[in-house]
Formats: C-alpha cells, sequence, structure tokens
C-alpha cells in the first residue's frame, strides 16, 4: 500500500514539473547540430515530427512544456564560455533549461508545429528586435546641450505619444504598426490594443514596450520611418491612419496619403484595389506632441 501511495505521488509531482524543450525550427540550425556524434537524428522532418509526439504525450500526462528556439551558434557560445563538452546530451539541457530564462519561448497548448514554429520564429524576431532597439537607444548617450540622457527622454516621449494615440482614438480594437527604416536595420513593431466592454484598453505588456522602443529609435534617429493605426469595431467599417515620424515627433497623414500607402504595391508601385468595408482617414488630433492634453508647438530644444 505504501509502495502504491509512492507512486500516486510521483505521478502527482511529475505533473506539477514543468520542462523546456529546445527546438531547431529550421534545416540550417538542424545540420549544424548533426555535426555533435550525440545528436542521433539525420532527418529534419522526423525529429520535428518525435518533438511533436513527445509533447502531446507529455500534455497528455497534464505536464506543462515550453517550447523555446534552439540556436546552435549561441550553444557553442555558451558550451566555450562556461568550459563545456558541446557533445553532451546533459549540456545541452542545461542550456535549454537557461532558454526558458533568457531566450524567446512560447508555451505547447496542443498546438501543431505548423503553428508553433512560425508563432515562435515570430517570438524571436520580437525580442531580437526589442534588444537591438534599446541597445541603439543605450548607445546615445547624454544630450551635449542640456545632459539629459537621449535614449531614457526618447522612450519617455515614445510613451506619452503612444497614451495619446490611444486616448484619442475611436472606439474599437486596434492595430498599430510603427516601422524605423533609417537605422542600419529596418526595425518593425506590432502592437495590439483591445478595447474591454468597459472601455478600458487592454495591452500585452511585451508588446507595448516593444513598440515604444521601437517608437523612441525613429524619434531620435530622424530617418524614414511612420507609424498607422487600424481601428476595428462592431457592424462599422475598419478605420485606417497614419502619422510619419518627423523633427522628434508624428506629423498626420492626409486620408489621401493613407489610402495611397495602403493601395500601392511596394514593390512593383502599381495601384492595388482597397480593401472593402475599410476607411482611410486623417488621424485624431494628439494635442503637444510628447504632452497629452497640451497643444501647441513642439518645445524648441531638439537632442
Amino acid at each position: 500500500m505504501a509502495h502504491t501511495d509512492r507512486q500516486t505521488m510521483r505521478r502527482v509531482l511529475r505533473r506539477e514539473i514543468a520542462g523546456t524543450i529546445g527546438l531547431l525550427t529550421d534545416e540550417h540550425d538542424f545540420r549544424a547540430m548533426r555535426h555533435y556524434r550525440s545528436f542521433t537524428f539525420d532527418d529534419h522532418h522526423v525529429y520535428l515530427r518525435e518533438v511533436e509526439s513527445l509533447l502531446k504525450t507529455r500534455a497528455l500526462q497534464g505536464i506543462h512544456t515550453t517550447v523555446a528556439l534552439f540556436d546552435p551558434q549561441e550553444y557553442a557560445e555558451f558550451c566555450t564560455g562556461k568550459g563545456l563538452d558541446p557533445d553532451v546530451p546533459a549540456h545541452r539541457g542545461r542550456f535549454t533549461a537557461e532558454l526558458a530564462t533568457t531566450g524567446p519561448t512560447l508555451p505547447y497548448e496542443g498546438q501543431p508545429l505548423t503553428d508553433l514554429v512560425p508563432a515562435l520564429v515570430d517570438e524571436a524576431v520580437r525580442q531580437a528586435t526589442w534588444e537591438y532597439a534599446a541597445t541603439l537607444l543605450a548607445r546615445l548617450g547624454p544630450c551635449a546641450t542640456c545632459g539629459e540622457d537621449i535614449g531614457r527622454a526618447a522612450f519617455t516621449r515614445a510613451s506619452d505619444l503612444l497614451v495619446r494615440i490611444l486616448d484619442t482614438a475611436p472606439p474599437g480594437d486596434r492595430h498599430l504598426v510603427c516601422s524605423v527604416t533609417g537605422t542600419p536595420e529596418t526595425l518593425v513593431a506590432a502592437l495590439h490594443a483591445d478595447r474591454a466592454t468597459d472601455g478600458s484598453t487592454s495591452l500585452d505588456e511585451a508588446e507595448a514596450l516593444e513598440f515604444t522602443t521601437v517608437l523612441a529609435v525613429g524619434l531620435t534617429t530622424h530617418g524614414p520611418g511612420g507609424l498607422v493605426m487600424r481601428t476595428s469595431a462592431p457592424a462599422a467599417p475598419d478605420r485606417v491612419c497614419g502619422w510619419r515620424l518627423r523633427d522628434e515627433g508624428l506629423e498626420p497623414l492626409t486620408a489621401a496619403e493613407v489610402f495611397d500607402a495602403y493601395c500601392t504595391d511596394v514593390e512593383s508601385g502599381d495601384l492595388i484595389s482597397p480593401e472593402p468595408d475599410v476607411d482611410y482617414c486623417a488621424p485624431p488630433d494628439l494635442g503637444r506632441q510628447g504632452e497629452p492634453g497640451q497643444r501647441g508647438p513642439t518645445p524648441d530644444h531638439r537632442h
């Protein structure tokens, strides 16, 4: 009886132990791992099928699993830094455990790998975008005129602008996209802001942080960039408006400019048909930018 009780308790404990699986999402990374003798898979499709089977089995057992993006180059650097032999499975497990707290991850919730893999890659791109943008802001240093930290000031200004945009937006769920093309790498961030039944706005904190950081970079680099917002509400056409980044602020686009941007093929420059049930319109007045609720010109001082 005591033995049976111990087995039951162990099964209960096993269900409460979360695990992380490092996933090789593409053929290039898979081939890199085949250089290790202890990595026994020789076919990427078979590998993915076995991973999915393992995930399903763990889910049926009531065990929560997090899936992390496994990067062979980062793994090799990790082993070099720790003085570990990368051809030891236990060391891959140790690296994967650290990914659970530092790298891009997603919980496995029964979705097929064909859905999970692109979502995991998107999460990795999001994290890399935020890290790169945050590094750019940190490198700006203090203003030579006033001594203020330029990156921190830009982030504060971007936060104020985002609040003002959401406060002045028409009722509905909003989808915002900010793109900055004047940096060494093009940065793109998206943000979903859902309107709750009580009128409050619901945001994903990670999305909001990334979006604000990218917007802050755009405000400080003075390169080409823009911000568009799409608002969706029941029984009403979607409304699309936008701004261009200019002079450390946002300059509203006219309805015609928004229409041209959405109805022109980026590659060929040819006109494309507008979406049905979509109104292309001018954005709401943001007031004095960086100071919600205030009107008038922006301050003369520029970083």
